[in-house]
């Protein structure tokens, strides 16, 4: 049976190297599972993989769609999955990388029904987001949707806004279109989960975040300012640099505060994966390891 490896795990975890290693080793291709990564107009911020390494191996969503386009989940997995058929028709193996793991999920398992959500709606509660920020997600969340927000992810603006704009659309909760119903897929799905003692891994966010400084990334977001409002933008390593420019906060808060928002949003991505009792776990060194899982399959 064909099989697709998913490496998974928290952002600066070493995701990207692994995956381009057992890539050239399979001789196959990579799909991307990062939901920023995507658009061609975000490269520093998101941690993009470097030419050299998109040249060494051919990758998917990766620079394939605009900011200006609307990516979410369900797109997501149309794509993947076409993507995957595509390798499958030369390969019998494929690669997928990432930390969305709502992405990962929709790939694996398919989607609950998707509700309409009126754009205008969904506009005004991100205009109300970025006057008022998390904190005025959490309020009407819990007013509107109590059921909702007891089991929420109440730090992640993103699944607030998602939440609220469907109450605020349809008056049910998002809840309610969640039925548990997993697809079956046509290929043997394995996940290879990457995890590094928490000290470790925030000491490695705090390094990659200095580096995209370094590297350019007030100048790649002062060149985005003028949509700043996008969906696409509503993104750590960004949003919080916007203000910069206003003189509204100094470089060197917006500077930590990225460190500690990527810290909070690797977090929330180890308590999503850890759910998924199907995540084979290794630290990111235990090379032999995976190796001998791999192997057992593809032998």
């Amino acid at each position: 049976m064909k099989t697709i490896f998913i490496i998974c795990g928290p952002t600066a975890v070493g995701k990207t190297s692994l995956a381009i290693e057992l890539a050239q080793r399979l001789q196959t291709d990579i799909i991307s599972a990062d939901s920023r990564q995507c658009f061609i107009e975000l490269n520093i911020g998101v941690a993009k993989p470097s030419e050299k390494e998109l040249a060494a191996v051919h990758h998917y969503f990766i620079s394939s769609h605009s900011i200006h386009q609307e990516v979410n989940a369900a797109v997501f997995e149309e794509y993947a999955l076409q993507a995957a058929a595509n390798i499958f028709s030369i390969k019998d193996t494929a690669v997928m990388v990432g930390g969305t793991g709502l992405y990962i999920k929709a790939f694996a398992e398919g989607l609950d029904e998707v509700p309409t959500v009126d754009p205008a709606i969904r506009q005004q509660v991100i205009n109300s987001y970025n006057k008022l920020g998390l904190e005025y997600l959490q309020q009407q969340l819990q007013e509107k949707d109590p059921v909702f927000w007891e089991v929420a992810e109440q730090q992640n603006p993103q699944r607030l806004m998602r939440a609220l704009e469907v109450i605020l659309s349809t008056g049910r909760s998002i809840s309610s279109f969640r039925t548990g119903n997993k697809q079956q897929r046509p290929f043997n799905i394995i996940k290879i989960g990457l995890e590094l003692p928490r000290e470790q891994l925030y000491q490695q966010v705090n390094t990659r975040v200095d580096e995209m400084i370094v590297a350019g990334l007030v100048d790649e977001v002062k060149a985005l300012l003028p949509y700043q409002y996008l969906n696409a933008l509503q993104t750590v390593g960004y949003r919080e640099l916007f203000p910069v420019f206003t003189k509204a906060v100094t470089l060197d808060t917006a500077i930590e505060e990225i460190k500690k928002n990527t810290r909070h949003y690797a977090k929330r991505q180890m308590t999503w994966f850890k759910r998924d009792s199907g995540i084979h776990w290794f630290h990111p060194k235990q090379e032999g390891l995976i190796d001998q899982l791999i192997s057992m399959v593809t032998n």
